[in-house]
């Protein structure tokens, strides 16, 4: 039985950039392996029942996936320092944030790799699925696995209409949290949380390690590069969250970004899969089911309304902070309301879930009375 747990990733993905900064900081003993094309044959696919990355093999031969799942099976076996704050403001915006990072800056991300950084990441998908050919088999390779990825961007609500817009808010978006971290290691101050987690996915894989996004961070948010950096190789189990259950000023613009880019789209979803569950009988549910329309850079010159999928994985990350809300006592609701005031959505997370959903054997399933999760 091997004593380490193993991750099968890439450098170039999106959530194994999340589950790695994750081990490092909470010093688990890990080894990485690529995900090559055996490896998803071999490992990933009859575990899962589908190729997705990151997985993790504990020592145990458990299997965990989806990084959320990941952290919080993890937690339970490390669980100090918490990556969870204590403090019911502190909590619930972390894990606002982790629905953020997670769901809503697939936008940007995806954006910027297919449309600015797409030759290069090409050639990295050749590399990372068949490392034993040449540059120019790589790049076949790489090719046919890329077409599903760059053929996404619509699914996403990326298009040339919307494209300015994307661009203006995600620049915004950095000098936002350019002007937190220059007064602060991580979100809420010297220990990365769980909203931390669920950035750093988007803004360390794609969005700092592709070249032209990195260039581009580089110049317009050093202090955005310098956190990107601290996250990837942390001091382990260091630090503390500030005290008294501080939210700083500064996390307050990102959070009224979020509220007013996706709390609009995560209600709409919220509205559809109850349709979609009251309509179907099937236990299992679809990843999308159906477009609805989505507005960035409201007030603005930029501003744009566009149309993507119903992602209804995005109700289950969603629940999350709406489950640790619910479960707080009426002072602590209160303090976080009037904390999400500010925000600019106070009633957010008061307005009940007509339907929930759960994850069980890898995949979204419809919540019944009495049902319990298992990956």
């Amino acid at each position: 039985m091997s004593v380490n747990y193993i991750l099968y990733g890439a450098d170039i993905s999106y959530f194994t950039g999340k589950a790695r900064a994750y081990l490092r900081y909470k010093d688990i003993p890990f080894e990485e392996r690529p995900a090559t094309r055996e490896v998803y044959q071999e490992v990933i696919v009859p575990r899962v029942g589908w190729p997705v990355i990151p997985v993790i093999i504990t020592p145990d031969d458990e299997t965990l996936q989806d990084t959320s799942d990941i952290i919080d099976a993890l937690e339970s076996r490390y669980p100090d320092p918490s990556v969870y704050p204590e403090g019911p403001r502190q909590r619930v915006v972390a894990l606002l944030l982790e629905v953020y990072g997670d769901e809503w800056l697939k936008i940007p991300a995806m954006h910027y790799r297919w449309n600015h950084n797409s030759e290069w990441i090409i050639q990295e998908f050749g590399r990372l699925s068949r490392p034993e050919l040449d540059a120019a088999a790589q790049r076949e390779v790489g090719e046919r696995a890329c077409r599903p990825f760059r053929g996404s961007l619509p699914v996403l609500g990326v298009t040339q209409a919307t494209i300015p817009a994307v661009e203006a808010s995600y620049e915004a978006l950095l000098a936002e949290l350019d002007a937190h971290f220059a007064e602060h290691e991580y979100l809420f101050g010297t220990r990365p949380s769980i909203g931390d987690f669920g950035l750093i996915g988007p803004l360390y894989a794609h969005q700092y390690r592709d070249p032209a996004s990195g260039a581009l961070m580089e110049r317009l948010a050093p202090n955005v590069v310098a956190w990107v950096k601290r996250m990837m190789d942390p001091a382990p189990c260091t630090g503390e969250f500030l005290s008294n259950d501080a939210v700083p000023d500064t996390v307050l613009p990102v959070l009224r970004r979020m509220m007013r880019e996706q709390l609009p789209v995560l209600n709409s979803t919220i509205n559809a899969l109850a349709v979609w569950l009251d309509e179907h009988g099937e236990e299992e549910v679809p990843r999308g089911i159906g477009t609805h329309q989505f507005t960035l850079e409201r007030g603005t010159k930029y501003e744009v309304t566009g149309e993507r999928t119903i992602f209804t994985f995005d109700q289950w990350m969603y629940q999350r902070p709406w489950d640790c809300y619910q479960a707080l006592d009426d002072g602590a609701r209160t303090r976080v309301r009037e904390l999400l005031s500010s925000a600019g959505a106070g009633d957010a997370l008061d307005r009940p879930l007509p339907r929930r959903v759960m994850r069980r054997h890898f995949k979204l399933v419809r919540e019944r009375l009495g049902s319990t999760a298992t990956s």
